[in-house]
């Protein structure tokens, strides 16, 4: 484990008396956004479109360039922001196209994932800064590594956190020997492997600390987010909370009554092991077992509820991943009212919103958890789990009245989902125009008001400086 703070460090040491020789030759007067992965349809994309909107609109000479691994053009990148995300940029962006992703993929490293990925970020960051180098890089993935090589080259360096790479609750779940899909149960057995666990994670912190205070302005999603990130940084003065951009305004001219010949409950979420579908797979079955040992009205409803698992498949793993849950749907007795959605347009996801009496969230520590906005703001009745993002931020009180559901455990969601197909129609209605209205707080409109806000100083610097430099 030593050896992984030495690595790191002396690695992070050549290259910034390299990069500090190189950054001497002129910048590109634009902002590059660092984002390998630009199809992945999930929020942390959505951020990115949504940030280079603002920019383009708060500085329009401002070049906008996408770091990107995926074979893409400013044309198709644009549309896919627009299809995707119902986000209209108003020029299209740079595209600079990154041969060295692979550095990044957890595949590449079978052990010591971490440290991998973290000095594989150096190898992705310092290709992308010197095929171009902006005078911001702001990174939207989350790869801290990347920040010292950027400072060394006299960029600005801005970030949107949607979690830590690294956090106290991981190191605390090693040190309870608590069996997770980042803590095998090989490792979680062990006392002595779980106490070694524990020193390599303290040692990735202390490395993950000093990259982050490299950054200039830290824009973080959540009160959660931003606890750990000021406890790993030690830079509350460059710290923002910006919550993320959620489609508010699209989804909330949905009717809130429902319509249709089926109930039934959304899951919108990657096919990512994290997302932990096996547990709404698990809580439907219970609900549907309740159903069945109810009263003879329950059961003819039973027959017609169903459950939406609607997501993106990033890679072959995510596509062997969803054929894994449907054995266990077969397994649970379920695969007839569970249906698989995958890779679906933004029209079709609404449309698919807008029919569901209820949104499912299972994933433990959720930094933030824009899906979770996104049912309320359709109309779907929030059941997330009682962790973080939707805990601190989302599923609060409004009015005084409840907006939603959380749990923690296969009976808990079942037991919600029940008592969202037993409330009687009008308090449903009720209990969803609340929701709605507590989604306006994290509003498209909103991230746009504070990233702006947040990112001006950076903006007249770089406006500054890009003078100087013509």
């Amino acid at each position: 484990m030593y050896f992984a703070a030495v690595a790191i460090s002396i690695f992070a040491g050549v290259l910034w008396v390299v990069l500090r020789y190189l950054g001497r030759r002129r910048k590109e007067y634009a902002v590059g956004f660092f984002h390998p992965y630009t199809n992945d349809g999930g929020g942390g994309e959505r951020v990115l479109w949504c940030a280079v909107r603002a920019i383009q609109a708060e500085n329009p000479d401002l070049s906008c360039v996408i770091y990107t691994g995926d074979e893409a053009t400013s044309e198709s990148l644009a549309a896919r922001a627009r299809r995707q995300f119902g986000v209209e940029l108003s020029s299209l962006p740079k595209v600079v196209r990154l041969q060295k992703r692979r550095w990044v993929e957890p595949k590449s490293y079978p052990y010591f994932t971490l440290l991998g990925q973290s000095l594989g970020s150096m190898v992705l960051g310092m290709e992308a800064l010197l095929k171009s180098t902006p005078l911001v890089f702001f990174d939207t993935s989350g790869y801290a590594f990347t920040y010292p090589l950027a400072r060394a080259l006299g960029c600005q360096v801005v970030s949107y956190t949607h979690y830590p790479t690294i956090s106290s609750d991981m190191l605390a779940r090693v040190l309870r020997r608590t069996s997770a899909y980042n803590n095998n149960l090989v490792i979680a057995r062990s006392h002595l492997l779980s106490l070694l666990k524990a020193l390599y994670y303290l040692l990735m912190m202390l490395s993950y600390g000093l990259a982050g205070r490299c950054v200039h302005l830290a824009m973080v999603n959540s009160s959660w987010t931003q606890d750990h990130i000021q406890r790993l940084w030690r830079v509350p003065n460059r710290i923002k909370r910006v919550y993320p951009p959620c489609d508010t305004r699209t989804l909330q001219t949905i009717p809130l009554r429902r319509k249709g010949e089926s109930t039934y409950f959304i899951s919108v979420a990657q096919f990512r092991p994290e997302k932990a579908h096996g547990v709404q797979l698990e809580a439907f079955a219970r609900l549907l077992e309740g159903l069945h040992a109810a009263d003879f009205s329950t059961q003819s409803r039973s027959s017609s509820v169903r459950l939406k698992l609607v997501g993106s498949c990033r890679n072959k793993e995510d596509e062997e991943r969803v054929e894994k849950l449907k054995l266990r749907c077969s397994e649970l007795g379920i695969a007839e009212q569970v249906d698989f959605l995958v890779n679906v347009t933004y029209r079709e996801l609404v449309d698919l919103l807008g029919g569901a009496i209820a949104g499912l969230h299972s994933m433990i520590d959720e930094h933030f958890g824009i899906v979770v906005v996104e049912y309320m703001a359709a109309g779907a009745i929030p059941i997330a789990h009682n962790s973080a993002g939707p805990k601190m931020d989302i599923v609060a009180e409004q009015e005084g009245c409840r907006v939603g559901f959380l749990a923690a455990s296969v009976a808990e969601f079942a037991s919600a989902m029940a008592k969202v197909l037993c409330m009687p129609e009008e308090e449903l209605l009720e209990m969803a125009a609340l929701a709605r209205q507590r989604a306006m707080s994290f509003s498209e409109a909103r991230f746009d008001e504070d990233l702006k806000a947040a990112i001006s100083p950076i903006l007249s610097h770089t406006k500054h400086k890009g003078l100087n430099q013509g």
